[in-house]
């Protein structure tokens, strides 16, 4: 697959210096031992504080790196792809940023990290430093496993420990409130996807109807492949799965209430990271939520596309812990977790502002046009397709199945009233770029003081100001304007017809769009093609002149 990076041995150095160059690492610096010990510190911290550090593989950004600031991490120790750091850099880090107040080392729970942590605390306790450990596994996939994984629990332990540091809470009460709160984490992961960790040879282990729930953060394999199925029912049984092992360990009998982290693993888009959210409201487990974290990208595993559930209990001090602000950006915030919110709507202008009246020659007219543009949708849509995206002939049709809908309650005999009216049905109802510019033409010729083909003219005019385009620009207009011209002249639908058809017909020998779709396609394209639009107008005009 194709990725923007030089090389794999130098992704992770690149990418931190990257981010110390950037608005969100603008407080942050390095220790200077690239390309072997990578800590990111604070510029400035409070030495009197209890010094708060993380950190493990690379690839799991923003974790660690990018919670580094005021009353989160004072120092993240950043490993290779997906492998712990050194003890030699984890010790670098504890030097770095640990005072009289001591250090408190939050550890996710993988062995390299468990051991290389370790090992360092112990070198720096026989320096003569107070240094803490937390290990973190909230992974609750393996119920089994002696050393459940740390997944995007982890964050949420940094956030209490670094807000019990920066209230200037002991060495000692730091790391018990962090140990409370790493016991109260559990998480869950689902994702459509496994992770490349950058590996040329790479072959996915999933077919594309595959998903796989309970996996790991460094593409490890799930608990279990499951069907991808719509949005709702995987958020169900990944919610399910947290739902019941939050029940098993807090009893039957008491209903906690938690926060709640909607974790992006790598590559789902904003679009999709809300409607997952919307997805969770839809839960049992949704009515124990009181806080919401995110959805937002926190611990995430390179290219993965999925997501993740961490719950932690709440109390009074953790609730505090969360929703107190901090300096890194990559920290999404917590809020009350409830319905969406809403405004009662203001009242719209009424589209049918006028008494319904007849004109029953009007009505035949218009009734043919509208079926004639019908008729003609899915010759226009292959005309469009050939310079666009192919739904010109939908967009016309779809207004006139509006148009011909609300016939009983036009005012027809009133011409003004009838273009005002019909530009607040196109407005309300009609599709696409010209649907709109249509609605501005007849809103606008309903304001106009001139005859009933005057008025249409000086609609025109007004759709030309808002759309920018004029004729020779290759679009509708070329055919709108001969047309309503011959009209102002004579009122002659043949001649207006023929008008039209002249115009659209030279649409054909415009090798250059200076306005809509056609403008952005190559000109070579348009060659001996209509602008669809125009040709919709012509065809149009061409069945009024028949009926007449």
């Amino acid at each position: 697959m194709k990725r923007f990076f030089n090389s794999r041995d130098t992704l992770v150095a690149e990418s931190l210096d990257g981010l110390l160059r950037s608005s969100a690492g603008s407080h942050l610096c390095r220790l200077d031992g690239f390309p072997d010990i990578r800590v990111i510190v604070r510029k400035e911290r409070n030495a009197e504080h209890v010094a708060i550090i993380s950190g493990g593989g690379s690839g799991h950004e923003p974790a660690h790196a990018g919670f580094v600031g005021a009353g989160m991490l004072d120092a993240a120790v950043c490993g290779s792809l997906f492998a712990s750091p050194s003890v030699d850099a984890i010790l670098a880090a504890i030097l770095a940023v640990t005072g009289p107040a001591g250090c408190l080392l939050v550890i996710k729970s993988y062995t390299g990290d468990r051991l290389n942590f370790a090992l360092a605390a112990e070198q720096a306790r026989s320096m003569g430093h107070q240094v803490e450990t937390v290990i973190v596994g909230d992974d609750i996939a393996l119920p089994h496993a002696r050393f459940p994984r740390g997944l995007a629990g982890t964050v949420l332990v940094q956030k209490v420990a670094g807000y019990a540091a920066a209230q200037g809470d002991t060495l000692a009460t730091v790391a018990a409130k962090a140990r409370a709160a790493a016991e109260s984490v559990s998480s869950i992961g689902l994702s459509l996807t496994d992770c490349n960790a950058y590996d040329t040879a790479h072959t996915t282990r999933l077919s594309p109807g595959q998903a796989e729930l309970g996996l790991g953060i460094h593409g490890e394999p799930g608990a279990q492949q499951i069907s991808v199925a719509h949005a709702d029912t995987l958020m169900q049984q990944a919610a399910h799965c947290l739902g019941a092992a939050l029940a098993q360990k807090t009893g039957q009998k008491t209903t906690p209430r938690y926060a709640l982290l909607l974790n992006m693993l790598g590559t789902v888009p904003p679009i999709e990271s809300t409607l997952l959210l919307e997805a969770f409201a839809k839960t049992e487990l949704a009515a124990q939520i009181d806080l919401i974290i995110g959805p937002a990208p926190v611990m995430t595993a390179l290219d993965m596309n999925g997501f993740s559930l961490t719950t932690i209990a709440l109390t009074d001090d953790i609730h505090k812990a969360l929703a107190a602000p901090v300096e890194p950006t990559a920290w999404p915030g917590a809020v009350l977790f409830g319905s969406p919110a809403v405004r009662p709507m203001p009242a719209l202008p009424e589209t049918f502002r006028f008494a319904p009246s007849s004109d029953a020659r009007l009505e035949t007219l218009m009734r043919r046009a509208g079926a004639a543009l019908l008729e003609n949708a899915d010759a226009l849509n292959a005309l469009d397709a050939q310079i666009g995206d192919g739904d010109a002939g939908s967009t016309f049709a779809e207004g006139a199945t509006e148009i011909l809908k609300t016939l009983d309650r036009l005012p027809l005999a009133n011409p003004h009233q009838l273009y005002t009216t019909l530009g607040a049905v196109l407005a309300r109802h009609a599709g696409g770029s010209s649907g709109v510019l249509l609605s501005i033409m007849f809103s606008a010729a309903g304001q106009s003081t001139g005859n009933w083909a005057e008025a249409l003219r000086d609609g025109l005019a007004s759709m030309q100001q808002h759309g920018g385009a004029k004729p020779g620009d290759r679009t509708m207009i070329d055919a709108l304007h001969p047309a309503f011209e011959a009209l102002v002249k004579n009122g002659s639908l043949t001649e207006a017809a023929q008008a039209a058809r002249a115009g659209a017909d030279s649409t054909k020998t415009m090798t250059h769009a200076n306005a809509g779709r056609a403008s952005y396609v190559p000109d070579a394209t348009l060659a001996n093609v209509p602008d669809p639009g125009a040709e919709a107008i012509a065809r149009l005009f061409e069945v009024l002149a028949h009926q007449a």
